[in-house]
């Protein structure tokens, strides 16, 4: 799991997936979304790649890429109980605010 939130530590990394939640995607449409180079388009796409998070699917000269999102399952279940922790403390904090006087109806 530590290897994944490396892999996902890194801003572009996340634009790609962000990019490829839409469909498939040529790396050329990567390169000038992202503006960076190529290589280096290519090489975080190998990172994401090992991962497990993109698959490529080859048509002649052409490489499309596109999202596995399987290994994003896993971390949303280990995720579930911290947003329960926080959807319990937000639900303490609303019930808090409702208790509480309104500034603006007193000053009417």
């Amino acid at each position: 799991m530590a290897s994944m939130f490396e892999v996902l530590a890194e801003p572009h990394r996340r634009e790609i997936l962000d990019l490829l939640r839409d469909g498939e995607r040529l790396v050329g449409d990567l390169v000038e979304r992202l503006e960076l180079t190529q290589p280096t388009v290519s090489k975080h796409l190998k990172i994401l790649r090992g991962a497990g998070l993109v698959e490529v699917r080859p048509a002649a000269q052409r490489r499309w890429y596109r999202l596995c999102p399987a290994p994003l399952a896993e971390i949303d279940e280990w995720l579930a109980p911290y947003r329960r922790m926080w959807s319990a403390s937000l639900d303490t904090l609303e019930r808090h605010l409702d208790t509480m006087p309104d500034d603006d109806a007193e000053g009417a």
